[in-house]
């Protein structure tokens, strides 16, 4: 009941401020005596002018104002109100009092019935407070409707930029500014005036008459069986069904409930597109046009008896809702940023009370700084000051000890020079005790080469001494062996001469041998010298250094002339050289 009275509040609304001519919120006696007996002539509710009369016995010399009209108004008329009366002509008589007045006399695209219709749904969709305004946002959505019901498409761009050009002072359009925008044709261009009132004529169909479906279907009688043509109208709770689409005759009514249901049928005696629609008393037998419109009624009667059994609201209600209680709460939010906003600025304000006094304590801080400061720089240059004396000072000790240091430097250049000179001397002595070994190892070499030679020539010797005894032996013997004797004295004696032959090849090599070691021995005597005149350098030197001479190498070879100079591995190496060279000779 009270959704009603919001209703009805808003078209009385216009009402009232339409008989405030001066625009003062406040209207006369009279002018509330005949407004409240047309209010209880089209609500069903019974007049009763003694109340009035009583209502305002206090205020007979001048007129009333609009809250003191009000307790009248919700006692004596509202709470009476029962929703059996005629809202189309309820809103007619409230359109009545208030068109002339606000209407635009300037011309426009609609009739005075589609404005009638437009303001209808202006008070549908407009917002709950005082005076009445249209959001941006239903205004959209009325828009979209509007053009969706001509067949058009909508036009986003074109409407966020009427959005942009919208008076931010105001929350929205009034009833007649509404009508202006849409009678001005801004949102149909390219649509005639027939396509417009269609239009409009649709949309209040669906948001105030709660249409939510309508149009030509074949409907079988119950008496006859006979198929006639109906204009069906599905509501919330009821569909009607008439002669045509005028409304004028009216054949019947099929009330809906939790307990109907909606049936598709198979095509039957000729006819298609047949369905059924169960009731609690009766069934009605429905022919639709084709199988699309059989479908969208199906669906259409399906999702309202839904509806019924969910106790919701018809669909364009519940969305209006739905989009009041999402304004809400936005509002809410907008609202609580904007505490929120104001808490800031507040704590904003004592940061900045805060800072500010933090900046004087930083501008105190900052003189006792600059105080602080000048005795640094006083106590710097006394440091500075004393700094430089003691600079001073250690550049002089600086200089006498670079002074010292060249000095040191150079008596370290002349050592090392002398240790260079050492060093040098001690290479050269390294390489005289070198050649001096190696001179001891050729005369033990030839030594040992001299000494196999004579021990060759000896076994040789020896051999032909063997030789000429038995070959006086063979001299000795039979005569019956003298001839093979002669033969092998022959090869003997051949055999002789080869050896007496090698035995001169070794009296030579003996010679040359003889002639190395005289060599040898003279180099040796030389390495000596040297060797000598080296220590005594060294000697002079004041024993700066000390000779390195070779150590002892083991095992050693014994001589006729002492240790030898060669291993025995090099003796073995220099014997296996000499055997082949004479093996090849």
């Amino acid at each position: 009941m009270g959704g009603l009275k919001d209703e009805l509040l808003k078209a009385i609304w216009h009402a009232f401020t339409a008989l405030d001519l001066d625009r003062s919120g406040k209207v006369s006696k009279s002018q509330l005596k005949v407004l409240s007996h047309n209010l209880c002539t089209v609500l069903k509710v019974p007049h009763d002018p003694v109340a009035l009369e009583e209502h305002f016995r206090d205020d007979d010399e001048g007129p009333v104002s609009n809250q003191g009209y009000m307790p009248y108004l919700n006692k004596f008329i509202l709470e009476k109100v029962q929703d059996n009366f005629d809202k189309i002509e309820f809103n007619r008589m409230c359109w009545t009092l208030c068109v002339k007045k606000n209407l635009t006399k300037s011309p426009l695209l609609i009739t005075e019935d589609d404005a009638f219709k437009v303001w209808v749904i202006f008070n549908f969709l407009s917002e709950d407070k005082y005076p009445l305004v249209i959001v941006p946002e239903e205004i959209e959505y009325l828009l979209k409707k509007l053009t969706e019901a001509m067949g058009g498409g909508w036009q986003q761009e074109q409407f966020e930029h009427y959005k942009i050009n919208f008076d931010d002072n105001k929350d929205g359009l009034s009833a007649w500014e509404l009508i202006e925008l849409i009678g001005n044709g801004q949102f149909s261009k390219g649509m005639d005036r027939q396509t417009v009132s269609m239009a409009i004529n649709e949309v209040f169909n669906e948001l105030i008459l709660d249409v939510l479906k309508q149009g030509y279907m074949m409907k079988k009688g119950h008496k006859r069986k006979n198929w006639t043509e109906r204009w069906f109208v599905l509501k919330p709770n009821i569909i009607s069904y008439y002669v045509s689409e005028d409304l004028k005759d009216k054949k019947g009514d099929i009330l809906l409930d939790e307990n109907c249901c909606v049936e598709s049928l198979p095509d039957k005696d000729g006819k298609k597109c047949l369905f059924l629609i169960k009731c609690f008393e009766k069934t009605f037998e429905i022919s639709a046009s084709d199988k699309k419109k059989k479908q969208e009624w199906i669906q259409a009667i399906h999702s309202t008896i839904h509806l019924l059994k969910l106790g919701s609201p018809p669909p364009h209600k519940e969305a209006r809702q739905r989009r009041k209680e999402l304004r809400r709460k936005l509002l809410a939010e907008q609202e609580e940023l904007e505490r929120q906003m104001k808490e800031l600025q507040a704590a904003n304000e004592n940061k900045q009370q805060e800072l500010e006094s933090v900046r004087k304590k930083l501008e105190e801080a900052a003189s006792r700084a600059a105080d602080e400061e000048k005795k640094r720089l006083q106590t710097q240059v006394e440091l500075q000051t004393r700094f430089s004396t003691e600079l001073e000072r250690e550049k002089l000790i600086r200089q006498q000890m670079e002074e010292q240091v060249a000095q040191k430097s150079s008596e370290l250049e002349q050592y090392l020079q002398r240790v260079r000179e050492l060093e040098d001397m001690y290479l050269k002595l390294q390489e005289a005790l070198e050649d001096e070994r190696q001179a001891r190892q050729d005369e033990e070499t030839v030594r040992k080469l001299q000494a196999r030679l004579l021990e060759e020539e000896s076994s040789k010797r020896a051999e032909l001494e063997k030789w000429h005894l038995a070959q006086q032996q063979a001299i000795q013997t039979t005569e019956a062996e003298k001839q093979e004797l002669e033969q092998q004295r022959v090869m003997k004696e051949q055999a002789l001469q080869e050896a007496m032959a090698q035995l001169e090849q070794l009296e030579l090599e003996r010679k040359q041998a003889l002639e190395q070691y005289e060599g040898v021995k003279k180099k040796l005597e030389m390495a000596t010298n040297m060797t000598k005149s080296w220590k005594d350098k060294v000697a002079h030197h004041e024993g700066l250094i000390r000779l390195i001479e070779p150590g002892p190498k083991n095992p050693h070879l014994i001589t006729n002339w002492g240790p030898a100079a060669f291993t025995q591995a090099e003796l073995e190496e220099r014997e296996k050289s000499w055997k082949e060279k004479k093996t090849t000779e």
